[in-house]
């Protein structure tokens, strides 16, 4: 068994809902095994109140959550990244920074709940969790000891297809 803790990075423009759940799932269900972190291409500056207020009620910690650019990610003393998936399409479509290490990168995306009316946005972020915690615990069965990187690519891409995903269906 490999004892490698491996660097996950979620991506959105925001980075205020579903990368940061991202991020808060992961490194939950994870622990141990994963590092994940959340940035994105124009960030808000801000999570999202309803996102907190979900993980919270979730009982997930949300001691140090914070709106980031990836930028602060593509410096020295910056993480390298195993992993990099984008959680909305605007990001998956958007010019990315060089990522030391070449990362594995797949698009895994959902609709944004934060473009939800008001009264909506309490079950748009519950979709969202429950899409995104899908995802990770598909990820989280993959045998990454064992699986050359085209086949670990190729799972990476079959998950992000997985239910509730807003990237148009591409046959392999």
């Amino acid at each position: 068994m490999n004892d490698k803790i491996y660097n996950v990075l979620f991506l959105c423009t925001g980075n205020s809902a579903r990368s940061i759940i991202g991020e808060v799932l992961m490194n939950h269900d994870g622990a141990g095994r994963f590092k994940a972190f959340s940035a994105g291409s124009q960030p808000k500056g801000e999570v999202h109140p309803e996102a907190l207020k979900l993980l919270s009620g979730l009982g997930f910690s949300t001691v140090g959550l914070r709106s980031k650019s990836w930028d602060e990610f593509t410096g020295p003393g910056a993480p390298a990244f195993d992993f990099i998936f984008t959680v909305c399409d605007n990001a998956a479509g958007e010019t990315c920074p060089v990522w030391v290490g070449h990362p594995m990168t797949a698009h895994w995306g959902i609709e944004d709940p934060a473009a939800a009316s008001v009264a909506d946005q309490p079950e748009a972020f519950r979709q969202a969790v429950r899409y995104l915690r899908r995802r990770i615990e598909l990820f989280l069965t993959l045998p990454l000891d064992s699986l050359d990187r085209m086949a670990t690519e190729r799972k990476l891409k079959e998950i992000g297809q997985s239910e509730g995903t807003t990237a148009l269906r591409q046959d392999a």
